[in-house]
This record gives structure tokens, sequence and C-alpha cells, in this order.
């Protein structure tokens, strides 16, 4: 988290201003999450640092829009949500200027997923459409990920089971 917040003060501007330093103890997972795992990948090879941070850029503006945020710290909802939206775009872009724009179709993918899964309530979805994602950016997308994307889109009930099995060809040690 420690990169993130520094990556956001140097970029400036309300971002900047919002960072805090105060992570609760009881939020911090020592489990490597979405950014971690993918950076671990072949994709991300030479890069894997950049990898996880812009990551971690698109992650928080997840929690900023769904969630609990781990460095951005508004009570303004309306501000929550803009700032989310703020984070996505530099993530993403920072992502396209390594010329990866697999993963950028990927990461568009998991954006909307996500927000598909918060709109149904399932948080249990969300968290596996990252976990899936993260696999999908590190090592490249599958026909078992792209059939559970689908699954996802059209509800289908299955979808969880889907994602969860694609994230396990990577799960960390």
């Amino acid at each position: 988290m420690s990169a993130l917040s520094e990556a956001l003060r140097a970029h400036g501007g309300t971002l900047a201003e919002m960072v805090v330093d105060d992570e609760p103890a009881a939020s911090r997972d020592e489990r490597p999450g979405p950014a971690q795992i993918a950076a671990r990948g072949p994709r991300a090879a030479g890069s894997e640092g950049e990898y996880e941070l812009l990551l971690e850029m698109i992650l928080e503006g997840s929690r900023l829009h769904y969630g609990t945020p781990r460095v951005i710290r508004t009570e303004d909802r309306d501000l929550a949500l803009l700032l989310g939206d703020q984070l996505y775009a530099l993530g993403l872009s920072r992502l396209a200027a390594l010329g990866d724009l697999d993963a950028v179709a990927e990461l568009a993918d998991v954006i909307s997923l996500v927000a598909q899964a918060h709109a149904a309530a399932d948080r249990e979805l969300a968290e596996a459409v990252w976990q899936a994602g993260a696999v999908a950016i590190g090592w490249g997308t599958s026909d078992a990920h792209e059939t559970a994307k689908r699954l996802a889109r059209g509800e289908d009930p299955q979808a969880r089971g889907a994602l969860t099995a694609v994230a396990a060809r990577h799960e960390p040690s």
C-alpha cells in the first residue's frame, strides 16, 4: 500500500489530498491479492512492480465504488465515485502505456462484471471475478475463463464456481 500512497501523492490533486496512511491493522491481509497474483504471471515479467501498482490503483477505485478503500478516504459519496473512476483511468492508462492491450481488455471485463455483481448484491461473485481476472492478466485468458465470464454476464448461478476454478489455476502458495 505504501507504493500506492506514494504514487497517488506524486500524482497530485484531490487524490493526493485524500491519501491516508492509517490503514487499520484489521483490514490488512497478508495473503496476495489480485494485484500481487497478476504481477507474478509471465505477462508481467520485467514490469512486475508496475503491474502490481496499476492493479492496486484499479482495486482502490473499485473499493471506492463498492467497499472500504484502503488508501483514499472521503465521507463524500459522490467524490468517492469520481475518485474511483479516476483511479480506474490512471491504472488502465498505465497498463496501456505498457502495451498490454489484452490485459486492458481483461480489466475492462473485470470492472464491468464487478459492477454487475455488486448491482446484484453478490460480493462473493465480485471477488471471484477479481481473482479470475488476476490470473487472466498475469497468465493470459483461457477458454474456461471466457466461459466463466459469459456465465457471469448471463447471471448464471454457476458463474462463481467457474470463476473460482479459473482462479485456482495459479493460487499463491
